[in-house]
């Protein structure tokens, strides 16, 4: 059974850092592509990073430079850095992988940046 399991976010204020951790069972983790989306209140969610089970990423424009994917395939493990946060940046935080053609996400954790 997958299971993902995020922690790590918080209250913070704008320009400050928090890091997110994503915990994965039930996969291959070394095998998969992982992403972190993020739901605003009153939005719909949205990719903010992925990377692919050989490490290469991709960043929505609105978190280049700021934030940083990486992953620990020792520990089944994504991590999202985030740098300069802003308070756009509040929201629900999800991990996400695709496991045979159906997406699994986390119970997500949530950021919220203060002005």
């Amino acid at each position: 059974q997958v299971q993902l399991v995020e922690s790590g976010g918080g209250l913070v204020q704008a320009g400050g850092s928090l890091r997110l951790s994503c915990a994965a069972s039930g996969i291959i983790f070394s095998m998969h592509g992982m992403g972190w989306y993020r739901q605003a209140p009153g939005k719909q969610r949205e990719l903010v990073v992925s990377i692919t089970r050989g490490g290469s990423t991709a960043y929505a424009d609105s978190v280049k430079g700021r934030f940083t994917i990486s992953r620990d395939n020792a520990k089944n493990t994504v991590y999202l850095q985030m740098n300069s946060l802003k308070p756009e940046d509040t929201g629900v935080y999800y991990c996400n992988v695709q496991y045979w053609s159906r997406d699994y996400w986390g119970q997500g954790t949530q950021v919220t940046v203060s002005s």
